[in-house]
């Protein structure tokens, strides 16, 4: 075997733990995300087994990471982030963050036919930010009807039953900054001078 493949293959396991542990899953949350069972997981973390591509598939996946990711595989010289955009319930969303745990971003477009649509709330665990880029935003945020326009930022937690929408005869765009319940979008501001 090539000594570098070697050398690659030995760096998973401690990258499968690090990636499990900044999570904080365990080996069993993980078995049953994954189908792979405890013992091989931990085996593979301790790099008592060598990581196949039946077992790296899977992990990948449940991590949110992608294989070169995984395998610490060398950089292509290619600068650029290859987004792939998913459309679900009429959005469209653009990744923007590739790192599994933390705060998740995204760019999101939602078309100005939405409008029409009655607003239907739903809750999850989390914590939201919202930033508008372009557009006019509808919020149904609890008992709240709000309009967000251009440069107006909202932030809450996610258990409140709330809706996106746009309200403006054009598509609306925004960014959102999402994180599981606790993380919160921190702005730092300079103090203003007191002249």
């Amino acid at each position: 075997m090539d000594n570098d493949l070697g050398q690659a293959l030995d760096a998973v396991g401690p990258r499968l733990r690090a990636l499990r542990r900044r999570r904080e899953i365990t080996l069993a949350d993980l078995s049953t995300a994954t189908g792979i069972s405890v013992s091989t997981l931990s085996r593979l973390e301790s790099g008592a087994r060598k990581p196949t591509l039946e077992l790296l598939l899977p992990l990948a996946k449940a991590h949110g990471v992608t294989l070169d990711e995984l395998v610490g595989a060398p950089p292509t010289g290619d600068p650029r982030i290859h987004l792939r955009p998913v459309t679900r319930h009429g959005m469209t969303m653009v990744p923007l963050t590739r790192r599994a745990g933390g705060i998740q971003a995204y760019k999101l477009v939602i078309p100005a036919s939405s409008r029409r649509r009655e607003p239907d709330p739903k809750t999850h665990e989390g914590y939201e930010w919202l930033y508008v880029l372009n557009g006019r935003l509808r919020v149904v945020l609890g008992e709240h009807d709000l309009v967000l326009s251009p440069g107006e930022a909202a932030e809450f937690d996610t258990r409140v039953p709330h809706w996106f929408g746009s309200a403006g005869a054009e598509p609306v765009e925004f960014l959102s900054l999402f994180g599981k319940q606790g993380e919160r979008a921190h702005l730092r501001t300079r103090p203003t001078s007191k002249n």
